[in-house]
């Protein structure tokens, strides 16, 4: 085979299914089968939705398809492409680990960065869907709203960093690289549209939970510093999306929080702390 026709085969392979949202290809992808579905539409009105149930099971076999990219990887060790299908079918399963270790594996593979960009993306979607595991996701609805609502243990108390500016580092990238990107331009509009999106909400997530985290009902002692540092997080969520309206209002909740003070209170109602402003 020659190298230009290894290069279309390896494009030709790539198709992204990011995180929980997908973007499918009208060709036929390895992860994406369809004859079977095309099959057994041929048949009667009254067969049309058993035949289409099993036709269903078939596509979502992800057991099967794991088993062929394997093998594919032991064909060509070499291809980047292999690696990260793998990866995304390990995701969708829902071995994380695994995942990433593809993902990773597809990286040092992509040693001329053609396909870095979808790679790096699909990092991105995992850690974020690491991140929204936790307590996190439990509390960002409950950001915007009344202060002294939370109770004991349903708040967030820690806030690691490097949990929001993992998947953060790997959106941005995607971006870089997507001029190097050889896929189709429906996968380059893909990424092109939600990597952004993606850094804008995760900044935004990351400013809501330093907020959440500044009015837990224990005294730490760096709620005006969390608060600040939220609100310059909120301020690149809005340069990258100025229409993020959730954003927008934080931006004006955390500058009262400064300028008024807030309190906390605790299980039965009784105030537990009081940060002052600087009003």
């Amino acid at each position: 085979m020659s190298e230009k026709d290894k290069e279309e085969s390896e494009e030709s392979e790539l198709h992204p299914e990011p995180g929980d949202e997908s973007s499918e290809s009208e060709e036929e992808t390895s992860l994406d089968a369809t004859e079977s579905e095309e099959e057994e539409g041929d048949g009667d009105d009254g067969d049309e939705d058993d035949d289409g149930e099993e036709g269903e099971e078939e596509d979502f076999d992800l057991e099967a398809q794991i088993m062929v990219f394997r093998h594919q990887i032991e064909e060509e060790p070499e291809n980047c492409v292999h690696y990260y299908n793998l990866g995304e079918a390990l995701m969708e399963l829902g071995d994380a680990e695994g995942a990433q270790q593809e993902f990773e594996l597809a990286l040092q593979f992509d040693v001329n960065d053609e396909f870095g960009s979808i790679i790096h993306y699909a990092l991105g979607e995992l850690y974020y869907s690491q991140l929204m595991s936790g307590i996190q996701s439990k509390v960002v609805i409950s950001s915007v709203g009344l202060h002294s609502a939370h109770k004991a243990g349903a708040t967030i108390t820690d806030v690691n960093d490097a949990d929001y500016g993992g998947p953060i580092s790997e959106f941005e990238k995607a971006v870089e690289l997507l001029d190097k990107l050889k896929a189709d331009d429906e996968i380059v509009e893909y990424v092109s549209k939600n990597a952004p999106e993606k850094i804008a909400d995760l900044y935004y997530k990351w400013a809501s939970d330093l907020i959440d985290k500044s009015r837990q009902i224990e005294l730490y002692g760096g709620e005006v510093k969390d608060v600040k540092h939220a609100l310059k997080l909120l301020k690149k969520t809005v340069v990258i999306s100025p229409n993020h309206s959730q954003a927008q209002l934080m931006i004006k909740y955390g500058k009262k929080m400064l300028q008024e003070g807030w309190q906390a209170y605790d299980e039965y109602g009784f105030l537990a702390k009081e940060i002052p402003g600087n009003g």
